[in-house]
């Protein structure tokens, strides 16, 4: 990679950087971009065959899927988007609901001349996939729910101060970013730190990220518009926790893929969410799955989307 990815921060840089990651990956990807919904989002494209969405999630950017999107693409054509106020896509002071980020996607299906899409997201991503498939089912083949359920009414008694004892992380960073202004203050040209904490709290394996990509998503983080946007996915989540309450069960069938103990809550929690509702357990990894176990992410996706 020629471009320094730690040190892009203009629109054009980024632009650029965009364009060299996705020709940098077998299968002939391209970068692009499309305006929908009040929104101009960017994905990266390439493969033959039946659609399939792939949504990202935090701290990430489309970049989170490199390792599964050559495979991915010898059976379908991969669409993988930045999502709302993510990386290359751009970066409005509103509209960071699930639901209406689902709708972006449902507008950029319909921009790609698509009636029906594969969808499967992870992390924020996996909640705007959901979110498409409760008010999209028209539109949606099979959907895909990786290592996180929608914010439901569980996620107001996440603790501010855990119990001694308590196993698992402490979500902090849940609240850390309901803060005005403040993350922006301290984040800015600086959010390699924030990453950093995040992988290391949640990866088995250190050296499935490397420094490089670090580098790729720091810089789509680092700016105070980015570090905004991004606060503005979890500010949300009271209006989220609302919209889920008012949905039917999926209709369409779902794949929960996850790791150990989170594996046990989905496989307790998504019969009550859909009505195909399907499991895959991923072993040797937690939160960034699609990073450090690829080959059985997408071994998983390819027997559950046929």
């Amino acid at each position: 990679m020629s471009a320094n990815a730690g040190t892009v921060t203009d629109a054009e840089g980024l632009k650029a950087l965009n364009a060299e990651l996705a020709a940098s990956l077998d299968g002939e990807f391209t970068s692009e971009y499309a305006d929908v919904n009040g929104v101009r989002l960017h994905y990266v494209t390439g493969g033959r065959g039946e659609p399939l969405v792939l949504l990202p999630g935090w701290p990430e950017t489309w970049w989170e899927y490199r390792k599964v999107m050559p495979a991915l693409a010898a059976r379908f054509r991969v669409i993988t988007v930045d999502i709302r106020g993510m990386g290359g896509s751009s970066k409005p002071e509103s509209g960071f609901d699930k639901k209406n980020m689902a709708q972006d996607i449902r507008e950029l299906v319909r921009h790609l001349g698509h009636d029906k899409v594969n969808i499967a997201g992870h992390g924020i991503g996996a909640m705007v996939a959901f979110a498409y498939a409760a008010n999209h089912p028209d539109a949606t083949e099979k959907v895909a729910i990786l290592n996180t359920t929608h914010a439901d009414r569980s996620y107001y008694k996440f603790p501010m101060l855990p119990n001694p004892g308590d196993k698992g992380p402490h979500r902090w960073w849940l609240a850390f970013n309901q803060v005005a202004d403040f993350p922006e203050q301290i984040l800015t040209g600086r959010y390699r730190h924030i990453i950093d904490y995040m992988f290391g709290l949640s990866l088995v394996n250190p050296d499935a990220i490397t420094d490089r990509d670090r580098d790729v998503y720091a810089q789509a983080y680092s700016t105070t518009e980015a570090i905004r946007a991004a606060k503005g996915w979890f500010q949300s989540y009271q209006k989220d926790i609302a919209d889920f309450e008012s949905y039917d069960k999926i209709s369409v069938p779902m794949l929960g893929l996850a790791y150990g103990t989170f594996f046990e809550y989905m496989r307790e929690v998504f019969p009550q969410q859909g009505t195909d509702v399907r499991m895959a357990e991923i072993e040797g990894s937690r939160n960034y799955l699609v990073e450090e176990q690829p080959e059985a992410v997408t071994r998983a996706l390819l027997e559950f989307l046929g």
